[in-house]
C-alpha cells in the first residue's frame, strides 16, 4: 500500500482525461445532444443514423441538410484510449493496475487491500488522522484510485476499513446542494448527494444517484453497485435528456443496470414534463451498448393509410456481426378492411465497409399492394387520388459498391437501380424517384495491365423505363491498346533526316464486344416500302416472365467491333496553322445475317436468318486545319478594367469515305431478289416477280435496284460504311475575358483578377458535297457565360439557311436567294439559368462556414444515389435559396385540330426553386417547387419543417397538389437508442 501526500496536492499516477465541461443546466460529463435528423414520410426508408463518422453521400431529401460525419455521442469526452488499455506508471517500474508486463518484478509487493497509488487534491485543506487511518479532504476534493475518479465537496478516506465516502455541501442561502459527488469508474459516471465506496469488496452505495449509460441517464433514490459492475436501483428513472431536470423520463419502481449492455425494469410508465402518462408496459428493456453499433429488435411504426387501412411498418431486426457489416431486415403489414387484405412489404438492407478497400450498400424491397382501391375516399378533386398498380407484387433493388482506387490494381464498381417499372411510382415519396422515367444500372471491372499499354473493361449494364421497356447488355467488353509508335517496333533510332515524319506516325486499337438483350421489339418493316411476311408497323414489348425467356433470347443482338486509328502526325502550315491528317480502319463481326427472298404469290418479301461469321469492313480519312489568335486591348493608366482579351479558335475539318453501298454481301441488289436469275442459265434475262399497282411486272435492273436491302438491318452496330461521304465542317470557338483590378489586394502581389465575359461562344456549320439537296447544315450556336458570381447563363440556338413554302416545309433554295434576302432564320433556341443565394460561401463576416457546400440539385434533376439514412439538419445556416429558369422556342409546326388552343410561343417555359430558412434558432422551414408556365401546372411541390426540442424533435411535410397531396408530421426522441419512441400522423391522399 502507498498513500501519496503533500502540502495540498500531489499525484504519482498520470491524471485521467477530464470530461468535457457541461453546459448550463446539463449534467457534468454528459454526452452532446444528438443532432436533428429529418425523418422521411415514406415508412420504408430507414430512419436510423449511419455509423458514427460516416457521411451520408445520398441525395438530400430537403434543403438545409448537412453531410458532415455523424458524431459519436457514445464516445467518452477527452482522450479516447484503445479498448482494454488502462493508465500505467510512466516510469515503467510499477504498473498502476497490475504487475503483468513488468519483466523485472522490482516493484514492492502491496500490503493491505489498496492495490495502487491514491492521488488526491483539495482546494481548502486536508486532515490526516494517523491513529484512525482516516484522511478528510475539504472543498473541491479529488481522489484518483486506479480507474476510479471521485470528486466532491468533502471526501473521507478510511483506509483502515478500506472505505471512501463523499458528500456535497449545502448552500446556507439558497439551500442548494453544491459540489455534488461525481464518481467515474469502469461502470460509468455517477452523480449523487452521497457516495460510499469499499476498496475491498468493490461495492458502492449511492444516494440520489445519476449514472451515465451510453446515451442514456439512469437515476434512482438509492442504488447499489455490485463488484461486477451491475447496479440495482429503487424508484429508478431512465432518460436520454442530458439536463439536470429532464424533459421526459421512464419511471419504474425496480431497475437493474448492466453497464455497457442493457437496463431492465419492472412495470414502468412514461413521464413527460413531470406529468405521468398512462403509456407504459409490464417490463422495460433498454439497450445501452458501450460501442457505437449493436444488434437488436426494430420496433414497428403504427399508423393508418388512406387507401390500405391500419398498418405496422419498419418492424424487424438489425444484425451487426462486426464493425464492418450491418444487416437490417424489416417488414410492413397493412390491415385493409373487412373484405380485403391491405398487403404487405419486406425490406433487406445490407451496409458493408472494408477500410482502404471498398464500401457499399445493398437494398432490396418487395411490396404486395392490391390492384384495386380498398378504402374509398370522399375527396372532391379533379386529380386521380389512387395510383392503380399494374400488378399486385413489385420489387426494387439498389446496390452501390465503391472501391478505393489503388495504383496498378483492378477496380470493381457497381451502381444498380432496377426493379418493377411501377415500383417507384406507387411506393415512393421522393421526387427524384417518383418523377424519373428512366433508370440505369451498371456493374463493371476495369484494369490497366502493368508494364503494358493494354487495358480492358468488362461491364454489365441495364436500363429500364417506366413504360415497361428494359434493356440488358450482358456483357459489354472493351479492350484498348494505347497509342503506339511503329518506328520503335522496327528498331529505328529517333532523329535523322526523316525523323520528323516517321516519329509522328501512331497506331491505336480498340475492341468492343457486346451482347444486348431487350424486351422491346422494333417494328418489322422494310425501308423500301415493300410488304414483309410477318411484318408489323408498331413496336411491341415482351412481358418479362420465365415463359418468355426463349422469345427474349431470339430478340437479342450481339457483335464485335474493331477500330484502328492511324495518326499521320501534325505539321505547321503557313507558320500559324496546324494541319493534322488521320486514317481510320474498322471492322464489325456478326455471327448471323439476314437473307431476303421474294414470294410472287404473296407479293411480299421473306426474311430468313442464317448463322456464320460475317466481316464488314470500312475505312475513312480525315484532316483538320486549325489555329488560334488573340485580340487584346490594354488600357494605360489606372482603371477598374485594365485589359480585354478575345480568344478565337477556328477549325476546318474534312472527312471522306468511299461508297460502300455497292457491296453485294452487305446491300444485296434489288434485282437479285425481285428478279433472280436462273442458276443453270445465268446469262438468260431475269424473270421479274414484282407486280406494280397495275398488275404489270416490274422489269429492268435499274428499276428493280431502286428497292434497297440491308443484310444487317437493325443489328447492334449496323452496317459500317454507307454511301460516299465528302463533308467539310467549320467551327469557331470564342472566349472573351477581361482583367479587372482587385480592390481587396493590399500586398500588390495579385493586383488583377480575371473575369470571364463569355466562357464559350461556339459556332458550327458543315457542307456535305455528296447530298443531292440541302447540302448546307443549319448553323448551331452554343454559349455560356457567368453574369454574376453565382449566376450562370447557358443557351443554344439553331439557324436554318433554307427557305420554306406556304406549308412550312423547307425547299432547296437559300434565304439570300429570296425576294427579301437574308442569311439565316432562327428555328429553335433555349436558355437556362440558375442562381444560388447561399450565405455559406464568400468572405463576409455573416458567412457561416460549412464543410461541404450544398449542391444545386433541382427537383427534376437526374436521379442520384439513394439516400439510405436520415439527413441531419444544419441549424447554423440562416437561409439558402436556389432558383432555376428555363425557356425554349421552336418554329416546328404541331398539327392541331379545329378548336384546339393555339400553341404557346415558348414550348419550354419552367421556373423552379429550392430553399430553406431558419425561422428561429430551433425551427427550420424548407421546400421546393417547379412550375410549368407553358402548361400552367405545378410539378410536385412540397414544404417541410423541422423543430428542435432538445431531446425531442418534430418533423413534418406538406404536399399541396397532385396525387400524393396531404400532410404528415412525426414527433420522435432524438436519441438513436429510443428512435422507436415516436408518434406519426399522416393525412396523405394516398399513403405509401
Amino acid at each position: 500500500m502507498s498513500f501519496a501526500n503533500a502540502a495540498w496536492s500531489q499525484t504519482v499516477t498520470p491524471a485521467r482525461p477530464k470530461p468535457a465541461p457541461a453546459k448550463p443546466t446539463q449534467r457534468p460529463g454528459s454526452a452532446p445532444t444528438p443532432p436533428v435528423r429529418y425523418i422521411s414520410p415514406d415508412p420504408r426508408d430507414p430512419v436510423g443514423p449511419p455509423p458514427p463518422g460516416v457521411q451520408n453521400t445520398g441525395q438530400p431529401r430537403i434543403p438545409g441538410t448537412s453531410h458532415k460525419p455523424v458524431p459519436d455521442t457514445l464516445a467518452p469526452a477527452g482522450r479516447v484510449l484503445r479498448p482494454g488499455t488502462t493508465p500505467t506508471d510512466t516510469a515503467g517500474l510499477v504498473n498502476g493496475v497490475s504487475r503483468r508486463g513488468d519483466s523485472l518484478q522490482v516493484a514492492a509487493r502491496r500490503r493491505g487491500q489498496i492495490e495502487t497509488t491514491i492521488a488526491y487534491t483539495a482546494k481548502d485543506s486536508i486532515q490526516f488522522d494517523v491513529t484512525k487511518k482516516v484522511a478528510r479532504l475539504y472543498n473541491k476534493a479529488t481522489v484518483n484510485y486506479g480507474d476510479t475518479d471521485l470528486k466532491a465537496a468533502v471526501i473521507t478516506v478510511d483506509y483502515g476499513n478500506n472505505t471512501m465516502t463523499a458528500d456535497g455541501r449545502r448552500d446556507s442561502i439558497t439551500n442548494r446542494l453544491l459540489d455534488r459527488p461525481v464518481l467515474k469508474d469502469k461502470g460509468g459516471l455517477y452523480t449523487a448527494s452521497n457516495i460510499a465506496y469499499n476498496f475491498k469488496t468493490k461495492k458502492a452505495r449511492v444516494s440520489d444517484a445519476v449514472t451515465t449509460q451510453g446515451e442514456g441517464y439512469v437515476s434512482a433514490s438509492v442504488i447499489k453497485r455490485l463488484p461486477n459492475g451491475d447496479i440495482n436501483g429503487l424508484i429508478g428513472r431512465y432518460t436520454t435528456c442530458n439536463l439536470e431536470h429532464p424533459h421526459f423520463y421512464i419511471q419504474a419502481k425496480n431497475m437493474k443496470v448492466i453497464p455497457g449492455d442493457k437496463v431492465v425494469t419492472g412495470p414502468f410508465n412514461l413521464v413527460i414534463g413531470d406529468v405521468p402518462t398512462p403509456l407504459g408496459f409490464l417490463f422495460g428493456f433498454f439497450p445501452t451498448p458501450n460501442k457505437s453499433r449493436g444488434s437488436g429488435v426494430l420496433i414497428p411504426t403504427f399508423g393508418q393509410a388512406a387507401d390500405r387501412g391500419y398498418f405496422l411498418t419498419n418492424g424487424g431486426y438489425y444484425f451487426a456481426p462486426n464493425d464492418y457489416i450491418g444487416v437490417r431486415l424489416t417488414g410492413d403489414i397493412y390491415a385493409g378492411n373487412a373484405q380485403t387484405w391491405g398487403g404487405f412489404g419486406a425490406t433487406a438492407d445490407v451496409t458493408y465497409l472494408k477500410r482502404y478497400t471498398y464500401q457499399g450498400n445493398f437494398n432490396f424491397r418487395f411490396a404486395n399492394r392490391p390492384s384495386n382501391q380498398i378504402l374509398a375516399t370522399d375527396a372532391v378533386t379533379t386529380s386521380p387520388v389512387y395510383i392503380r398498380p399494374p400488378d399486385a407484387n413489385s420489387f426494387w433493388i439498389s446496390w452501390n459498391h465503391t472501391p478505393v482506387p489503388k495504383p496498378g490494381g483492378g477496380r470493381f464498381s457497381a451502381n444498380v437501380n432496377a426493379g418493377t417499372s411501377s415500383f417507384n411510382r406507387i411506393n415512393s415519396f421522393d421526387a427524384r424517384r417518383l418523377l424519373a422515367t428512366q433508370f440505369t444500372s451498371g456493374i463493371s471491372y476495369s484494369k490497366q495491365i502493368r508494364n503494358s499499354p493494354v487495358n480492358y473493361d468488362i461491364k454489365l449494364s441495364q436500363s429500364q423505363g417506366t413504360d415497361g421497356s428494359m434493356r440488358f447488355v450482358l456483357p459489354d467488353l472493351s479492350l484498348g491498346v494505347a497509342r503506339q509508335y511503329p518506328y520503335q517496333w522496327l528498331g529505328i533510332e529517333p532523329g535523322g533526316k526523316y525523323g520528323s515524319l516517321y516519329e509522328q506516325i501512331t497506331l491505336s486499337y480498340n475492341l468492343t464486344a457486346s451482347n444486348e438483350l431487350t424486351n422491346s421489339v422494333a417494328p418489322r418493316t422494310l425501308a423500301n416500302g415493300l410488304p414483309l411476311l410477318g411484318g408489323s408497323t408498331t413496336a411491341s414489348t415482351i412481358p418479362l416472365r420465365f415463359s418468355n425467356v426463349g422469345r427474349l433470347l431470339l430478340n437479342s443482338r450481339n457483335g464485335i467491333q474493331h477500330a484502328f486509328n492511324i495518326g499521320l502526325g501534325s505539321y505547321n502550315v503557313l507558320k500559324h496553322f496546324q494541319f493534322t491528317p488521320a486514317v481510320n480502319y474498322g471492322e464489325v463481326w456478326y455471327g448471323q445475317r439476314l437473307n431476303y427472298s421474294f414470294s410472287p404469290v404473296a407479293q411480299a418479301v421473306r426474311i430468313d436468318t442464317t448463322y456464320g461469321l460475317n466481316r464488314i469492313y470500312s475505312y475513312s480519312t480525315s484532316a483538320s486545319l486549325n489555329t488560334t489568335f488573340y485580340g487584346t486591348v490594354i488600357r494605360k493608366g489606372t482603371h477598374k478594367i485594365q485589359a480585354l482579351r478575345h480568344k478565337v479558335t477556328p477549325s476546318l475539318n474534312f472527312s471522306y469515305s468511299p461508297d460502300f453501298t455497292q457491296r453485294a454481301g452487305v446491300n444485296p441488289f434489288g434485282a437479285d431478289i425481285l428478279a433472280p436469275r436462273n442458276r443453270n442459265a445465268s446469262l438468260e434475262p431475269r424473270q421479274p416477280l414484282l407486280l406494280n399497282q397495275f398488275g404489270q411486272y416490274v422489269e429492268g435492273d435499274d428499276e428493280l435496284n431502286r428497292y434497297t436491302f440491308n443484310n444487317f438491318n437493325n443489328f447492334l452496330y449496323g452496317a459500317p460504311g454507307g454511301p460516299r461521304q465528302s463533308q467539310i465542317s467549320f467551327s469557331l470557338q470564342n472566349a472573351i475575358e477581361m482583367k479587372v483590378r482587385d480592390p481587396n489586394d493590399t500586398t500588390g502581389l495579385t493586383p488583377f483578377k480575371k473575369v470571364d465575359l463569355f466562357r464559350n461562344l461556339d459556332l458550327n456549320l458543315s457542307y456535305d458535297f455528296t447530298r443531292p439537296s440541302f447540302k448546307l447544315s443549319p448553323l448551331s450556336l452554343v454559349f455560356s457565360t457567368e453574369i454574376a458570381k453565382k449566376l450562370a447563363l447557358n443557351g443554344n440556338a439553331q439557324f436554318d439557311p433554307y427557305q420554306r413554302d406556304s406549308r412550312g416545309q423547307p425547299i432547296d433554295r437559300y434565304l439570300f436567294q429570296a425576294s427579301s434576302p437574308r442569311l439565316l432564320r432562327l428555328t429553335s433556341a433555349s436558355i437556362s439559368t440558375g442562381y444560388a443565394f447561399n450565405p455559406t460561401a464568400g468572405k463576409k463576416k455573416s458567412v457561416v462556414p460549412r464543410a461541404v457546400a450544398p449542391s444545386n440539385d433541382p427537383t427534376l434533376g437526374t436521379v442520384g444515389p439513394p439516400n439510405l439514412y436520415a439527413d441531419y439538419v444544419d441549424f447554423e445556416i440562416p437561409w439558402e435559396l436556389s432558383l432555376q429558369y428555363a425557356a425554349g422556342y421552336s418554329t416546328i409546326r404541331v398539327p392541331r385540330r379545329p378548336g384546339d388552343p393555339r400553341a404557346p410561343l415558348l414550348s419550354l417555359h419552367t421556373i423552379g426553386g429550392t430553399g430553406s430558412i431558419k425561422l428561429t434558432p430551433n425551427l427550420r422551414l424548407s421546400g421546393n417547387f417547379s412550375y410549368d408556365i407553358a402548361s400552367q401546372t405545378f410539378v410536385y411541390p412540397n414544404v417541410a419543417f423541422v423543430r428542435d426540442l432538445h431531446c425531442w424533435q418534430i418533423t413534418g411535410s406538406w404536399i399541396p397538389f397532385g396525387q400524393l397531396r396531404g400532410y404528415g408530421f412525426t414527433i420522435a426522441a432524438k436519441s438513436s437508442l429510443l428512435q422507436d419512441l415516436k408518434l406519426n400522423r399522416n393525412r396523405y391522399a394516398q399513403f405509401q
